[in-house]
């Protein structure tokens, strides 16, 4: 059954719901392939958010955990994403409020050189780095626009995921436009970018 799906993976909404489904019957195949299908999401909407971002990766190994011990609680038919997005979004506010009271009590000795990442080439100096523009919005609107933008989630399904309504979520997604279209345009004066 799965095998197919190895062969050429299936990611359309349908496709992970019906992995979640066997997953959720104890199939190992299909966890296997669930979690390498939608990792590489999850792990950027986590580094996204991770300061210092090498914390990404126990917040994504937390993340699949919390997903494995929940993964009863998953409705059947119901779109995966926006499911396994508010188990992400819990992992990153708890493993946030464990850092910070981890750093209220730590002392710091000596910084360590943090190495660059690149997650992506530069365009050739053709206009700012997509990481750039999203890292000067704040957490929520960043949030809204990685869902909607990267990972294709509906309107519904952003707002299911991030505990609000879908005014919420258009009102801003609308403000980080806004935010976008200014620092595109401080950055590209001469294309008239408005």
């Amino acid at each position: 059954m799965l095998l197919e799906t190895a062969e050429a993976p299936d990611r359309t909404r349908e496709g992970l719901a019906a992995l979640m489904a066997a997953y959720q019957q104890a199939d190992p195949a299909a966890a296997t392939e669930l979690i390498r299908q939608v990792s590489p999401v999850l792990y950027r909407f986590l580094a996204a958010h991770a300061r210092p971002r090498e914390q990404a990766d126990d917040l994504l190994q937390e993340c699949w955990l919390r997903i494995h011990r929940s993964r009863h609680t998953y409705r059947v038919g119901e779109p995966v994403l926006p499911w396994m997005y508010a188990i992400a979004r819990h992992t990153r506010i708890d493993g946030f409020r464990r850092r910070r009271r981890i750093d209220a009590f730590e002392v710091a000795v000596e910084p360590l050189p943090e190495p660059a990442v690149h997650l992506r080439p530069r365009d050739n100096g053709t206009g700012p780095d997509l990481d750039e523009l999203l890292g000067g919005l704040p957490d929520s609107q960043r949030e809204v626009l990685w869902m909607l933008k990267v990972t294709g989630m509906t309107l519904e399904e952003v707002a299911r995921a991030t505990g609000t309504t879908v005014g919420a979520v258009k009102q801003k997604a609308h403000r980080a436009y806004e935010k976008l279209r200014q620092k595109l345009g401080e950055a590209l004066p001469e294309r008239g970018i408005k």
